[in-house]
């Protein structure tokens, strides 16, 4: 039956049809909704795991149990599962096993806009590449059939415009994989190094057998011999819209590269031009080949390509655009209600030295909270506020704080904690717990009390946990009360010793609880107090302000910072 979909339900709906039986992966944009919609699938075990590398290994795990695996994460969360991936490729499968691996150029979503065709490469793992949501469901197919031919993971590249964009697919039955029998293999499983050095030689045999069978996901489009192009992925869709005469040689198979179709395709036309997105990783290898081409002379390495971008790039003349006016900017910020708000608020208030992290609340480094200072990966927040505090004293400790969400907390921070702890620093960390894994969808956690399909399960304490790791000084805080909270940061800061503070407070997207609506009055003086929050319910008025009543949440801090009291509670009719 013929659907609409996603580019990420595609690659799920591929993952059911190809009889895949489990799948464990971190949410994080653009893969996120891969694993959402496997979930709703009853033939496959769909889990959260606390980080991408505990996914991916737990999906190596059920490859060598025999069941076909998946494991998907985007691109930083690759550097996080680096260690077995790289690992996984000596030891090979018994059922296949799939990593989705979704890039993010133009970073719309992440710190940085690195190219995961360089993990195939280094990792000596292949890799597929579709440029749509049928080929998302065809490839993941094609992969297991790789997977299981050759004895390797194979990767899948995928990237936002592909994950979210919708095409037609041709929604067909699940073909059951059988559950393979488990043989102990000492030698290709247990990788010391006698046995490591032999599946070097393994992989590298494998790699060139890959390469020397070819692969009918790469596929030569004649049309004018005059101009060719190669390209792969949604870099593929612009060159149609852009070169629609051009011959297009369109590599599915991106690692390794099929080097006598790419020498049969430069042989047919006169200029070759390569073209994809990121990094110049096809145009090193087939100028290695010693084939000519125009590569990245003329197309940018940073951001996004279009199929305006590429006629600009190859033809000079510029696409005008008619606009009805200047659209006003809008930045990302955090919802009205965020509990995270009145944190951020005092922490800029006070003047502290923040060490932020990955999620909802990195919003805080954001005008006019301004309160964040750092932002690098998951779980850095902790570790580097404990590397400020060397560099800067325990004098400078006294006003430094590291932030962590819930979720990124037990993702990667209970080991920056830890080392907090066993090297003697003394800052103060904040646990910000909204009781979700909110920036990326609201997807479940090890502390929320549900797993990825929605049933119940174990919930871990944090605060008992943190107080097991180590910590003394721990309490939990209701971030909207925010004189109780200027307390705790106060006290706990100046203490001397090493504290966590753990705010907690349900995100407003999933609190369902009634609040009270807040109003200004004719007590306003227009000081702009309450304009510092940020909140996007408070509109500046040529006299005072308005608070719009149905994007109000009632969280109160508008009140609580007020000096005139001129916000109150909405009179009950």
């Amino acid at each position: 039956m013929k659907q609409i979909m996603l580019g990420n339900q595609a690659f799920a709906q591929g993952a059911y049809e190809a009889g895949v039986g489990f799948i464990s992966s971190y949410p994080g944009t653009p893969s996120t909704e891969i694993s959402e919609y496997a979930a709703n699938y009853s033939e496959i075990d769909v889990q959260w795991a606390p980080n991408e590398k505990v996914a991916l290994e737990s999906a190596v795990g059920a490859s060598m149990g025999g069941m076909r695996a998946m494991s998907c994460m985007k691109h930083v969360g690759l550097n996080v599962a680096a260690d077995p991936l790289f690992t996984s490729a000596y030891i090979g499968v018994n059922a296949g096993l799939v990593v989705i691996v979704a890039d993010d150029p133009g970073c719309h979503s992440s710190q940085n806009e690195q190219d995961s065709r360089y993990y195939a490469m280094a990792a000596g793992l292949p890799m597929v590449e579709p440029s749509d949501s049928t080929e998302a469901r065809d490839f993941v197919k094609a992969a297991y059939a790789l997977s299981e031919k050759y004895n390797t993971p194979v990767l899948i590249r995928s990237n936002t415009r592909l994950g979210h964009s919708r095409g037609i697919v041709d929604a067909m039955d699940r073909t059951e994989a059988p559950l393979r029998e488990y043989v102990k293999n000492t030698q290709a499983h247990v990788m010391m190094p006698a046995m490591a050095v032999r599946a070097h030689v393994v992989l590298e045999n494998r790699i060139n057998q890959i390469k020397a069978d070819g692969c009918d996901l790469n596929r030569i489009e004649m049309r004018s011999e005059k101009v060719g192009v190669i390209t792969s992925g949604v870099a593929y869709q612009y060159v149609r819209e852009a070169m629609p005469e051009a011959s297009i040689l369109k590599l599915g198979l991106v690692f390794p590269l099929d080097e006598k179709i790419i020498r049969e395709f430069a042989e047919k036309v006169e200029t070759l031009y390569v073209i994809e997105e990121l990094e110049p990783i096809f145009e090193m290898q087939i100028r290695a080949m010693g084939i000519e081409l125009k590569g990245k002379e003329l197309f940018t390495i940073q951001g996004e390509y279009s199929a305006n971008m590429l006629k600009e790039a190859l033809t000079g003349e510029k696409t005008e655009f008619t606009t009805p006016g200047a659209i006003p900017a809008r930045p990302p910020i955090m919802c009205p209600g965020c509990p995270h708000r009145g944190v951020y608020y005092l922490l800029s208030k006070h003047k502290y030295t923040v060490c932020g992290d990955i999620g909802c609340y990195t919003l805080g480094a954001l005008a006019p909270l301004a309160a964040m200072d750092t932002c690098l990966c998951m779980g850095a927040s902790i570790p580097m506020a404990g590397g400020m505090e060397k560099a800067r004293g325990s004098e400078f400790a006294k006003k430094l704080v590291a932030v962590i969400g819930d979720s990124t907390f037990l993702h990667s921070g209970m080991t920056g904690l830890l080392n907090l702890i066993y090297n003697g620093s003394t800052c103060t960390v904040m646990i910000l717990d909204n009781s979700t894994t909110g920036m990326t969808g609201h997807q479940d956690n090890p502390a929320t009390g549900k797993n990825a399909k929605g049933n119940e399960a174990p919930a871990v304490d944090l605060e008992a946990l943190v107080r097991a790791i180590g910590v003394k000084r721990v309490r939990t805080v209701d971030p909207f009360d925010l004189p109780g909270m200027e307390a705790a940061l106060k006290e706990e800061s100046a203490c001397g010793e090493l504290s966590v503070i753990i705010s907690k407070r349900a995100c407003a997207l999933i609190d369902k609880t009634k609040k009270p609506l807040y109003e200004s009055t004719d007590k306003c003086r227009n000081c702009g107090m309450c304009m510092r929050l940020g909140c996007p319910a408070i509109l500046k008025l040529e006299k005072g302000v308005k608070i719009v009543p149905n994007m109000c949440a009632g969280c109160g801090l508008c009140a609580s910072v007020c000096p005139f009291d001129a916000i109150a509670e909405v009179m009950k009719k």
